[in-house]
C-alpha cells in the first residue's frame, strides 16, 4: 500500500523559510516523479513544481526562485525548500507520487 506522509509545516513569519518534507511508502520511490501541490482556502489546488526520476525539476513560474524541489531516494523523500515566504503562501501543501498518490497534506500559515 503506497503512504506518502507529508511534514514540516508550520507558523512562520513573513519572510521567513521552511522546508517541507514528503516521505514515501509502499513504492519503489527512485522511479516515480513527486510534484508538490498546495491549496489555500476557497481556491482551486494549486500546482507547485514537479522533480523527476532523475531529478530534473520544474517550477510554477509564479514560484521560480522562491521554492526549491529535492529528493533523496536513498530515503524515499523529497523535499520542499520555501525561502521569502508572504502570507498569500498560507494553505495546505501536498505531495504527489506517480500522478496517482497524494498524502495528507500540512499546514503552512504565513502570519506575523
Amino acid at each position: 500500500q503506497v503512504q506518502l506522509v507529508e511534514s514540516g509545516g508550520g507558523l512562520v513569519q513573513p519572510g521567513g523559510s521552511l522546508r517541507l518534507s514528503c516521505a514515501a511508502s509502499g513504492i519503489i520511490f527512485n522511479k516515480y516523479s513527486v510534484g508538490w501541490y498546495r491549496q489555500a482556502p476557497g481556491k482551486e489546488r494549486e500546482w507547485i513544481g514537479t522533480i523527476s526520476s532523475l531529478s530534473t525539476t520544474d517550477y510554477a513560474d509564479s514560484l521560480k526562485g522562491r521554492f526549491t524541489i529535492s529528493r533523496d531516494n536513498a530515503k524515499s523523500a523529497a523535499y520542499l525548500r520555501m525561502n521569502g515566504l508572504k502570507p498569500e503562501d498560507t494553505a495546505v501543501y501536498y505531495c504527489k507520487i506517480g500522478g496517482t498518490f497524494w498524502g495528507q497534506g500540512t499546514q503552512v500559515t504565513i502570519s506575523s
